[in-house]
């Protein structure tokens, strides 16, 4: 994807779910990128942590490889405390996502913490 217009930050945390899937099925993996913090932590159920987005790029490569796609789900209200957010979507399959938001100085929200499953 090279339209930059379409990698609008996030004005809400609810919006973070929606943009990620937006831009993984459009193969835009610097977009998914843009929606973390740098030191972001990412816990996909492969049993390790993936910390940085230069890990999480690979993360994203490696699942884009294999051509899998995420889902929408039946998102939850965000839950909002300040400059933090907790976000989190019942998948089809039944699992439920879990993340972490944080406002930044600009009013713009990234993720610090996503967690793939819960359950």
């Amino acid at each position: 994807m090279s339209d930059t217009a379409s990698r609008g930050p996030a004005r809400d945390p609810q919006d973070l779910e929606r943009m990620l899937i937006e831009r993984q099925w459009a193969g835009d993996i610097e977009g998914m990128l843009a929606l973390f913090e740098p030191d972001a932590v990412v816990d996909s159920g492969a049993g390790e942590l993936t910390r940085g987005r230069e890990a999480i790029r690979a993360l994203f490569e490696k699942s884009s490889a294999t051509g899998r796609k995420f889902q929408r789900g039946e998102q939850r209200p965000a839950l909002v405390n300040g400059n933090l957010a907790l976000t989190s979507t019942k998948l089809p399959d039944g699992s439920i996502t879990s993340e972490v938001a944080r406002r930044q100085a600009d009013g713009t929200w990234l993720w610090v913490i996503d967690r793939y499953s819960v359950t």
